[in-house]
């Protein structure tokens, strides 16, 4: 069978994503460190977007639907429970990393960091500083929810937590968001245990350039 491929640059937290799964499939893959938009990432995401995937005549966009594919395609632990409502809730924490965690965390607060619209590239304190009440909202939220288990979904490590865990890695580097880690010890002690999971661990990229992060779900 054809070698799968991973394309996208492995700092982006959706490509980290995929390259999760992969592992703890235990599944040999080779990643195609570009950018979004490069002629590579272009021929297999119709939107140009990393994370893309390739695996024999199959490609494939959007870090999601290569996870399903992965995760079904491969035998191997499943990170989506089989329980018809484990699998939901799973799907529902996924979602809310999606749609609302990183959106927030990662496009606008760590982007101003990375992307900042500032003359001198200082972070861009225009973008940081009105958010910081929703970011807390959102540590809470996320206190709240692994308090109980140290998972997100269930009592297992899922996708779910396939998706979290880079968002945390890449909030932990900077002032306000670090801040916010330290005062949710739940939360904390996740991302401190995670990151020490084989296929985190594995999968860790290097210091990103300030472009590399330029990744889209």
């Amino acid at each position: 069978m054809s070698t799968l491929q991973i394309i996208g640059a492995p700092q982006s937290n959706f490509v980290w994503v995929t390259r999760i799964v992969a592992t703890e499939k235990g599944i040999p893959y080779e990643l195609v460190s570009v950018m979004p938009h490069t002629p590579e990432v272009n021929a297999a995401h119709p939107l140009g977007k990393v994370p893309a995937m390739r695996h024999g005549d199959l490609v494939l966009g959007e870090s999601r639907a290569i996870s399903c594919y992965i995760d079904r395609a491969f035998a191997g632990p499943s990170l989506i429970p089989t329980d018809t409502a484990a699998a939901a809730r799973t799907e529902q924490w996924v979602s809310i990393v999606c749609t609302h965690v990183d959106p927030l965390l990662v496009r606008q607060y760590v982007g101003a960091y990375f992307f900042p619209n500032t003359a001198d590239g200082s972070p861009d304190r225009l973008r940081i500083d009105p958010i910081q009440d929703q970011m807390r909202v959102q540590f809470e939220q996320l206190e709240a929810a692994v308090s109980k288990t140290g998972y997100l979904a269930g009592e297992d490590f899922t996708l779910a937590d396939a998706y979290l865990v880079p968002i945390l890695f890449y909030l932990a580097q900077f002032p306000e968001s670090s801040a916010m880690l330290r005062n949710a010890p739940h939360l904390e002690r996740y991302l401190q245990r995670h990151m020490q999971r084989p296929s985190i661990k594995a999968t860790t990229p290097p210091p990103m350039a300030a472009l590399e992060l330029r990744a889209a779900s």
